[in-house]
């Protein structure tokens, strides 16, 4: 198990900076065939995380969210595995994400917004739930709405992180 016990549970995330910081943690210990989900709203830092794994992984980059891509492969350039990032958003079920035909097991897989996908892909992953504190400010829960104006305000929000190994 490559990720420490140490990391595992839960914990308070204060700045993008410490969420990038336990992405290098995270990525100076995974292995190919390692696959890691990230479930978390919109601004919770799924993306920050990754570039810090991509860094501790010493891969090639920049590491960016591929949302319009589905998913983007950083080679190493310290002789391991590749980052493959993938975007899971717009993907309608599992078999979606089987059909971008990823080398699981040649690799380090991040899903972003890859809740129930990744059953069929491996027999275990690590699952990485980002939550954030909105202070009230973020959503405006009378009709549901989200802006790049509110992610701005809860930027520096702290995030709760909990990392799992599943099944």
């Amino acid at each position: 198990m490559p990720i420490a016990e140490t990391d595992l549970g839960m914990r308070r995330i204060d700045t993008p900076d410490a969420m990038h910081a336990l992405g290098l943690r995270l990525g100076a210990s995974l292995r190919a065939g390692d696959l890691v989900v990230l479930t978390g709203p919109l601004g919770a830092g799924k993306t920050t995380l990754t570039r810090g794994i991509g860094e501790g992984m010493q891969v090639r980059g920049p590491v960016q969210s591929p949302t319009f891509v589905l998913a983007r492969t950083h080679p190493s350039l310290a002789g391991g595995p590749p980052l493959v990032h993938v975007d899971a958003y717009r993907l309608g079920s599992a078999l979606e994400l089987d059909d971008l035909d990823i080398d699981v097991d040649g690799s380090v897989v991040i899903v972003e917004w890859g809740r129930d996908m990744v059953d069929g892909l491996v027999d275990s992953w690590w699952e990485v739930e980002l939550d954030r504190e909105w202070h009230g400010r973020g959503v405006d829960t009378a009709c549901g709405t989200y802006s790049r104006a509110t992610e701005q305000l809860d930027a520096d929000s702290p995030r709760v992180v909990t990392i799992t190994r599943r099944p």
